[in-house]
């Protein structure tokens, strides 16, 4: 951003034309947003995809500008059919919202020149278009020569997340009575929900850069890498027993404690290795093998106690021990990953369209009011439509800042909304009062500009994370750069005005416009979620039958479980950002789902983990057969409840089929144990903590759906295939992060 604004800083003063400033800043600026992460092929398709829509977009701002009356219903359905792109994959959405800005731009340049093009119709598209070209070309030529280096950051940002989770996680351990727990359960659903995120960024960055390139050794570098963070993060999930029962029987002994602490040494150790690999460090991990013998000394002197009543208890801890320990090595070989067995399957799942067809496809199950893309697309077209007339009913002269606030905090949820329309109206008073006093400082020219390139800067560095330092820099970059080609002091009370009408349009447009209140749609994220961890909870039993193998069916399931949980809690938390105090009351039944929909996933990460433990026995074969069965019917009762929850229906009381299978898996062997039978008593204690969630489960779920939620000014959703707005995963396809408009493709495994 730096080489491109002082480029484009460059040319106009060596034109002694500032003017030209102008048009190329808003060109690059939309450019930039348009940018999605790929390889350096990949990038030179989607700019010249971005520059023939830019070109597109402006000259037909250009050619309708002089008549408002076509030109109101061609932004209305530009606007619906590029958000409606977005549908497709998350680069055509950032493409498409992209090009919507700069037609706004477009719009907001030709104001600047007395809203005529000057007898040159060419003139004011070729430089933004030019602007945004400048910008591309930079880009692909940063992308070949450092290539690997967004990939290593995301990688980084893994590891910082799955580190902040063992800490999280550690807490669950911590051997005091009275503690809330379900806060601690809450606030760790939470943090699992980034680091999800963060691990479908990093499968993403690699997947680009592995097309064309699998012989690549510091790609494969990264791959396994990426693999490590998989099984850590199944590892760190799972839940061995209830920690309400651990602290009750072993509350006076130190084995909780010294979990905690190697759990807490180990999340430490993962943001070590963040730092590392950022500074491209070596990693020196060394701190949590003390911690690991001194647990496995604490579980050999219970065991030595010999009390009969901590049996089960202690073999669930002795699992535990053995999980830490694998999470440990796996640890230990991140120092070096090259040495690393490769997976037998590498492979990672393609979700782009495979042809026009498929495209398209996507788009038509979209194409009905059930789809929150469809939604907030028609959503966002009236609210453009809106403000165009009212710019033109109140004010004419730089109204076009109406559509740009709109444009930006139109989101498709009423959360989002708000959360961007607080942000925009703050950012842009700082910024107001920034600029003003800056150009009033420092009225040469030349400094002028530099303030223009610095606020550029700082625009792009924080729209991400801190949205309301990048409104006020933007609001400065404004001010300071159309003061040099004018009075900027005169567009100080517009540029306000214009914020606050377009902040104004949009939430009312989210409130009453087919309002997507997360509450509508609660039973149906929580089923998806339900769902998913069913699907998990069967390709873990196929694994038991047919030998451990981390094939892509396999990590598809697991991902697309932890998917949906993180979706379910993106949709809560959305929830508690929403009017009236029934909102919340909704919102507590879906946290209470959440906590038992996370300690279910949680007892299916640790039966995951254990995948390998048991050898092929021909004296056990019908005994495990019998449990894989009683473990499919467990299947049957959770996708039962999903289904009712789905289409809220009444939920059959599952006592009676929850007595019959925790009968099964209390069983005793008949045989005196050996450490095989060991490993076969731990998998039946986590099937029988697994079937124990059934009555919690469909009590939590009777509790989602005991009453329909009505808003006012709430239109029926309907109940297309577009419903949901998820993809298979049951990821939230309208999460949003900086400026980005169009909602955001599932990502998987």
């Amino acid at each position: 951003m730096f080489l491109a604004f002082s480029g484009a800083i460059a040319l106009s003063w060596s034109q002694d034309q500032i003017a030209l400033a102008i048009p190329l800043f808003l060109g690059i600026i939309a450019s930039a947003l348009s940018e999605t992460d790929d390889n350096w092929e990949g990038r030179v398709r989607a700019l010249l995809v971005t520059l023939i829509c830019f070109l597109v977009a402006s000259c037909s701002v250009e050619l309708l500008f002089p008549w408002p009356w076509l030109f109101a219903p061609g932004l209305a359905l530009s606007a619906f059919t590029f958000i409606m792109l977005g549908a497709i994959e998350q680069r055509y959405a950032t493409i498409a919202s992209a090009t919507l800005i700069l037609s706004v731009y477009s719009m907001i340049n030709i104001e600047q020149h007395g809203g005529t093009t000057d007898g040159n119709f060419w003139h004011q598209p070729l430089l933004l278009v030019g602007g945004a070209a400048w910008y591309g070309a930079i880009s692909v030529v940063w992308c070949a020569l450092f290539s690997r280096q967004p990939v290593k950051q995301s990688m980084a940002q893994l590891y910082r997340e799955l580190g902040e989770y063992l800490i999280i996680k550690a807490t669950l351990f911590e051997p005091l009575r009275g503690v809330d727990v379900e806060s601690r359960r809450v606030a760790l659903a939470r943090q699992n929900g980034r680091v999800v995120t963060a691990l479908n960024q990093a499968k993403e960055m690699i997947f680009r850069r592995l097309e064309g390139q699998r012989g690549s050794r510091k790609l494969n570098r990264y791959l396994r890498l990426y693999f490590i963070a998989q099984d850590i993060h199944e590892r760190v999930s799972a839940s061995h027993y209830p920690y309400s029962a651990l602290t009750e029987t072993f509350f006076h002994h130190d084995v909780l404690f010294r979990c905690q602490r190697l759990l807490d040494q180990q999340g430490r150790a993962c943001k070590r290795l963040a730092k590392a690999l950022l500074l491209r460090q070596p990693f020196e991990h060394g701190q949590s093998e003390q911690a690991l013998e001194d647990l496995r000394a604490s579980i050999v002197y219970l065991r030595a106690q010999r009390n009969p009543e901590w049996t089960p208890l202690l073999r669930s801890l002795q699992a535990l021990g053995r999980n830490l320990a694998t999470l440990e090595d796996q640890l230990s070989s991140a120092h070096n990953p090259d040495a690393v067995v490769d997976q037998k399957d590498a492979s990672l799942l393609d979700r782009s369209p495979r042809s026009f067809r498929d495209a398209w496809e996507r788009i038509r199950l979209n194409l009905t009011p059930g789809s929150p893309t469809f939604r907030h697309a028609l959503r966002l077209s009236t609210a453009l439509l809106v403000g165009y007339g009212v710019l033109h009913l109140v004010h004419p002269t730089q109204g076009y800042w109406i559509l740009l606030t709109t444009l930006f905090v139109c989101r498709p949820n009423f959360g989002a909304t708000r959360r961007f329309l607080r942000q925009r109206i703050v950012g842009t008073v700082v910024g107001l009062v920034v600029g003003w006093a800056l150009i009033s400082l420092f009225p040469n020219p030349l400094l002028q500009s530099l303030i223009s390139v610095v606020a550029g800067v700082v625009f792009f560095a924080n729209r991400e994370k801190h949205y309301v330092i990048a409104t006020a820099a933007i609001t400065t970059l404004v001010l300071s750069s159309f003061n040099q080609v004018g009075d900027g002091f005169d567009l100080i009370l517009p540029r306000l005005i214009d914020t606050l009408i377009g902040a104004l349009i949009s939430g009312l447009a989210v409130f009453f416009i087919l309002p997507d209140w997360q509450g509508r749609r609660l039973h149906k994220v929580a089923s998806t979620a339900l769902t998913n961890s069913t699907l998990y909870l069967r390709e873990i039993i196929h694994q038991y039958e047919a030998g451990k193998q981390d094939d892509l069916a396999y990590r598809l399931a697991r991902r697309n479980a932890h998917n949906a949980d993180a979706a379910l809690s993106t949709v809560l938390a959305n929830m508690l950002q929403e009017p009236g105090h029934y909102r919340k009351k909704d919102a507590d039944e879906g946290f209470r789902f959440l906590v038992v929909s996370h300690t279910l996933l949680g007892y299916l990460s640790a039966l995951g983990a254990h995948r390998g433990a048991l050898a092929a026995n021909e004296s056990n074969a019908e005994s495990d057969a019998e449990i894989y069965a009683a473990a499919r019917r467990i299947a049957d009762r959770f996708d039962a409840i999903a289904a009712n929850l789905q289409s809220r229906q009444p939920i059959d009381d599952p006592r009676g089929e929850q007595n019959a299978l925790v009968a099964i898996f209390e069983q005793e062997p008949t045989a005196a144990q050996d450490d095989a039978d060991d490993e076969r008593r731990v998998i039946q204690t986590q099937l029988l903590h697994i079937s124990r969630q059934l009555v919690p489960m469909s009590e939590a779920a009777a509790r989602l759906i005991a009453r329909p939620v009505e808003t006012p000014g709430e239109g029926k959703s309907g109940d297309g295939k577009g419903g949901d707005g998820k993809g298979d995963d049951g990821k939230d396809d309208e999460e949003d992060s900086g400026e980005k408009i169009g909602g955001k493709a599932a990502e998987n495994a």
